[in-house]
């Protein structure tokens, strides 16, 4: 490609879903046709460690011989696979088992022989199965590092000075087995910035920039700026750590079922232009899985492929559009359709995700019901549904993928503003329409769920593993049981059975933004709380 030499993507293999061998198998080549030449396989702990059984254990782990399949696969493509790991933070997997040191929450107790003894074999392996001498260390989010078990052990120590002292342990073991580290960058900008990561351009501070050994690659990761000087003073910062910086943009997938292909365009376009203004020669796309991957990668097609023909040069709509389906054999248009499950509501900064928290809100206890508009999301589910079950009927190798969709938008054109219809019933008295509800809109949903958990199944067997999907029947297991049992409670309330419904009494609140609230809470926003902010309340 003309202005990179790498441009791949990173695929989230730890966040609940790992792609299945015949998955990668089907995607792959879809990334080389598209122009991709890097993929980066994020695994935490879904990678087999010789010698440590409890690594990735129940988790669905790539074997050795996956791992060497994969690899040899790519190779024949002429696509590099980058393994993409963690050897600090983010392995909250592996302390299930009581096996390995912990500092706290999900960070590795530094400065311990068992933790080195640990990535070492980490390294060992991943040298046997992937022949690329390039490898992802992580070690970004330790937000607590130094403040658990260490603290106990060793005393209060400052974070630049621990973090600085593991990582050249571990650069150390990634030379002994010829890789050249990358990590994440963040944590080199915390320190000094009040732990927060993007700043206009700065100086770094020289005691920052000098931590950083030369043999390592930071990786900028952002997914959320809407204009290209905003990228572009943080490349100039990180220019300052090094001259090797390589750029990690977002093709946004992980805040439900859905992807956000549009906002995916509206945020990385001026991240390219950012990156060939300064001369960044690597960059990657992350398709993360926050809250359990339940979007498949197979519905991104259209932004991913928009990206690779903008970073090729081809800046002509029109004619990335018609190429696109020449090659996928679906309109482009119709393609990014599939975004229309969260399109109610419009985007004010972030892209809100309704289809998720709605899909999976209570009946009788959702917060989130106070902003619902009390006019249209029937109607607006019902024609995104019909749109998404023809394009489903047309398209032979993508078709699953809107099916799950449409089948999807089938239960929200009911269940969406069901709470608070119930509610707004209960409130005024109206036990016959109580019971019309549960007779009728409730008994609806429990069929359409079932409907839609059989194509969500399928998708998730097309793509992935099967480990991880037990937690996708849990959370619809829950609502399918939920649903029954708030039906039969309005049905007792209805005849008489009982005389309230405790829930519904209690009036509902305004769910504030965080901007809106008094500021005690300025720690960033986790995912968990990205699926209940978006579109809480401006609905």
């Amino acid at each position: 490609m003309k202005h990179f030499d790498t441009f791949g993507v990173m695929i989230d293999m730890s966040r609940n879903a790992v792609m299945s061998i015949d998955g990668l198998k089907r995607f792959l080549p879809l990334l080389k046709k598209m122009g991709y030449n890097a993929v980066m396989l994020y695994t935490e702990d879904t990678y087999e460690v010789e010698g440590e059984p409890y690594f990735g254990y129940m988790r669905g782990r790539y074997s050795i011989e996956e791992m060497k399949e994969i690899d040899a696969f790519a190779e024949g493509l002429g696509i590099t696979v980058i393994p993409c790991i963690q050897t600090l933070a983010h392995l909250n997997g592996i302390f299930r088992w009581g096996m390995f040191p912990r500092d706290c929450e999900d960070i590795l107790l530094t400065d311990h022989e068992r933790t080195y003894e640990l990535i070492d074999r980490m390294f060992s392996t991943l040298s046997e199965c992937f022949k690329s001498r390039k490898i992802h260390i992580g070690m970004d989010e330790a937000h607590m590092l130094g403040r658990g078990r260490h603290q106990d052990l060793h005393g209060p120590e400052s974070v630049n000075d621990i973090i600085k002292r593991h990582l050249a342990k571990v650069c150390e073991i990634a030379e002994k087995y010829g890789y050249e580290p990358m990590i994440w960058s963040d944590m080199y900008f915390r320190s000094w910035n009040n732990g927060k990561y993007y700043i206009p351009k700065s100086e770094m501070p020289k005691e920052v920039v000098n931590a950083l050994p030369k043999s390592v690659i930071p990786v900028y990761w952002d997914y959320y700026q809407l204009n290209e000087k905003n990228y572009s003073d943080m490349i100039e910062n990180h220019k300052q750590l090094s001259k090797k910086t390589w750029f990690a943009g977002g093709a946004w997938c992980w805040s439900g079922l859905i992807p956000f292909n549009r906002f995916t365009l509206k945020s990385m376009l001026p991240a390219i232009d950012a990156c060939r203004k300064h001369k960044l020669r690597n960059a990657i796309f992350t398709l993360w899985g926050d809250d359990g991957a339940e979007c498949s990668h197979f519905s991104q097609l259209p932004s991913l492929f928009y990206l690779a023909e903008y970073a090729k040069g081809n800046t002509d709509e029109e004619k990335i559009k018609a190429k696109f389906a020449r090659i996928f054999g679906i309109d482009f248009d119709e393609f990014m359709n599939i975004d229309s499950p969260n399109d109610l509501l419009p985007y004010e900064g972030l892209p809100k995700n309704p289809s998720k928290y709605m899909l999976l809100s209570d009946y009788f206890n959702d917060f989130l019901d106070y902003g619902i508009k009390k006019e249209g999301a029937k109607t607006y589910y019902a024609d995104r549904a019909a749109e998404l079950h023809a394009t489903a009927k047309k398209s032979r190798k993508y078709g699953y993928v809107f099916d799950t969709a449409a089948k999807l938008c089938d239960v929200l054109a009911i269940k969406y503003d069901l709470g608070l219809r119930t509610r707004r019933a209960y409130e005024a008295g109206d036990r016959a329409e109580l019971a019309r509800l549960a007779e009728d809109e409730y008994t609806q949903v429990i069929k359409r769920l079932k409907i839609f958990e059989r194509a969500f199944e399928r998708q998730w067997f097309l793509d992935n593993k099967p480990q991880g999907f037990d937690v996708q029947e849990f959370r619809l297991g829950g609502l399918l049981l939920r649903t029954e049992a708030c039906r039969r409670r309005l049905l007792d309330y209805a005849s008489g059975k009982i005389d309230r419904i405790d829930e519904l009494d209690e009036p509902l609140l305004p769910f504030r933004r965080p901007e809106e609230s008094i500021g005690l809470n300025k720690a960033p926003l986790s995912s968990t709380v990205n699926i209940l902010y978006h579109g809480a309340v401006i609905l």
